[in-house]
């Protein structure tokens, strides 16, 4: 592939942003905060690393309250000691001209008691399911959840907009609501885990106001073209289900439309976290949503340079987001300007660790340097 005339490294608007590319860091959970949820001095280090000028980065998930998380290692946004340490990493990526948004959210039912003081994990219903979670005694099986009560949602939605502000505080130029995955808002908006018959449950217009409501109060700090929104239509993380996934993303994304966000991102059902779940299936969820939403669009899920490119050439995606080769690439987007070849990803060290291959893999340059 000739690579000096990629549309993936081609300029690109992205609400009141010109970026100079179209590569995104994708929101991953790498668990290396510090012991009260703070950033750490690694976590700065490697969102330094991944920084390029004019291009987009999203945060690993920030919770917006200590009982909201469903690992531990994974960091917050509820205090003050955190919008500190967020901020040396905001500083460091607008060192290099770079641009970075938070990802914000509530892992739900995906969550143990010893996370939450002893209390149960919370869920718009209760349906029963088993994943495992990371807590100070390693990974263990999620504890088993309660059904919120509709008294408790205005609460929630509350502290997500608190959290807006604290990013906002922290220097970050917008925020992204985690709605994928099968976390607390997904399992709002999916009639598998919503069997609620109050106004939160039943039709997809009830199951999607609090996702709504939450975008509502990411709005009133930012203002819609600093608001992302990520989706996993038909995805399977997180035991999560639908009966007409269509009819479901398809409102959902006609209600995001009408905002003007800075964009829609989507999770590609080829894969399940890490994982891809079939090799070679081609991306069906961002030219579905394409229909329904106008703004733009950042594909997520199994993307490699002629994948990212063809999504790209077809209208379908705007951006193209990368987890696993960025982990392991700091400059993935020059190498994949320059056609150079990429560090394998090292899966034993995606949640939890040290430094250890998460902060220290160098860019293509470094290691032409250290070879002579």
């Amino acid at each position: 592939m000739n690579t000096s005339n990629l549309k993936l490294l081609s300029p690109v608007r992205v609400g009141p942003l010109e970026l100079d590319h179209r590569v995104v860091l994708a929101p991953m959970t790498r668990l290396r905060s510090g012991p009260d949820h703070s950033p750490s001095a690694m976590m700065v280090d490697y969102y330094r690393q991944r920084a390029s000028a004019g291009g987009l980065l999203i945060t690993e998930s920030a919770h917006p309250s200590y009982d909201s998380r469903g690992y531990i290692g994974a960091p917050g946004i509820y205090t003050d000691a955190h919008v500190d340490a967020w901020q040396k990493i905001t500083q460091a990526v607008h060192a290099k001209g770079g641009r970075i948004f938070m990802q914000i959210a509530h892992d739900g039912r995906q969550s143990h008691v010893d996370l939450s003081w002893g209390n149960a994990p919370v869920a718009p219903s209760v349906v029963p399911y088993e994943t495992t979670v990371l807590t100070q005694n390693g990974w263990v099986p999620n504890s088993p959840h309660r059904a919120l009560a509709l008294a408790e949602i205005p609460a929630l939605v509350e502290s997500f907009r608190r959290a807006a502000e604290r990013a906002k505080e922290a220097g970050f130029d917008g925020v992204e609501l985690h709605n994928a995955n099968g976390y607390l808002a997904d399992t709002f908006l999916q009639d598998g885990t919503n069997r609620r018959s109050d106004a939160y449950g039943g039709s997809v217009e009830k199951r999607a106001r609090f996702s709504l409501e939450v975008v509502d109060a990411f709005a009133s700090v930012w203002g819609a073209e600093r608001v992302g929104v990520r989706v996993s239509p038909s995805g399977r993380w997180g035991a999560i289900s639908d009966s007409d996934p269509q009819a479901t993303f398809g409102y959902f994304a006609d209600r995001l439309d009408a905002y003007g966000l800075a964009y829609l991102h989507v999770i590609e059902p080829r894969v399940m976290g890490t994982e891809t779940l079939v090799e070679g299936e081609a991306p069906v969820a961002s030219s579905f949503l394409r229909q329904h939403f106008s703004g733009p669009i950042i594909a997520a899920g199994g993307f490699d340079r002629a994948g990212a490119e063809a999504i790209l050439q077809r209208g379908d995606a705007d951006l193209v987001a990368f987890g696993r080769w960025f982990s392991s690439n700091p400059d993935l987007p020059e190498r994949l300007r320059h056609g150079h070849p990429l560090t394998p990803y090292r899966r034993d060290a995606f949640w939890g660790g040290t430094e250890r291959d998460y902060s220290d893999f160098v860019t293509y340059e470094e290691t032409q340097a250290a070879a002579g």
